[in-house]
């Protein structure tokens, strides 16, 4: 049986086309169906719906074989245990600094100011401040990040931007992109040694279905 962990919604929906292209059809809507782990049209596959931050744990530790995870999640997880062969192009999005719109990031910066910043992505947010030789306080929040720098609670914010709206509507300004987003795929490095026959396969059509 192989196991593949996916999140509900964007990578999921992102997701069905390159399973399709590996002749791979998940047989039930995650959306209507209250099943955590959902069959497909090959009795040997089935997909697991976690969390999109559970799924690099799931694939460590072997409670799936492989999995498909933000790069922004794989960065906080760290991506110990795991084998990541392919960027498949999907979910993107980009990791930014924002600040309201009537705070001036810039002069704050170039006096050294110590800024208080609410992220979930506290791995990343410390290296990229320590790369601009910046001291911050983070503050770890887990959702409704805008809310971080309206309440007062923190001055910037580092969190994922894909339209931008939803900042806009909050009057938040994005200052600082620090990196691009995609989804990955991850495999267990124990099943690709076990289960390759199965495996290398699904790792080969996903990689001919990829969009540049």
């Amino acid at each position: 049986m192989i196991t593949l962990a996916l999140s509900k919604g964007r990578i999921f929906e992102e997701t069905l086309p390159l399973l399709a292209a590996a002749g791979i059809t998940v047989t039930e809507d995650p959306e209507k169906s209250r099943k955590l782990i959902l069959p497909t049209n090959q009795p040997d596959v089935r997909v697991v719906l976690v969390r999109a931050t559970d799924v690099p744990t799931y694939v460590q530790y072997g409670g799936a074989d492989m999995g498909v995870a933000g790069k922004d999640v794989l960065l906080e997880h760290g991506g110990e245990g795991l084998y990541q062969p392919l960027d498949l192009n999907i979910a993107k999005c980009r990791m930014s600094v924002a600040v309201r719109a009537d705070f001036d990031y810039a002069t704050a910066v170039r006096q050294g100011s110590r800024l208080r910043v609410a992220t979930k992505y506290t791995h990343v947010a410390r290296q990229h401040f320590a790369d601009k030789g910046m001291h911050v306080d983070l503050i770890k929040l887990y959702g409704s990040m805008e809310l971080a720098p309206l309440t007062g609670l923190a001055d910037a914010i580092v969190d994922l931007v894909s339209t931008g709206k939803t900042l806009q509507a909050n009057h938040l300004v994005e200052v600082e992109q620090i990196m691009e987003i995609s989804s990955r795929l991850v495999v267990n490095q124990a099943a690709l040694k076990l289960k390759r026959t199965r495996l290398k396969p699904l790792i080969d059509a996903f990689a001919s279905a990829i969009q540049p």
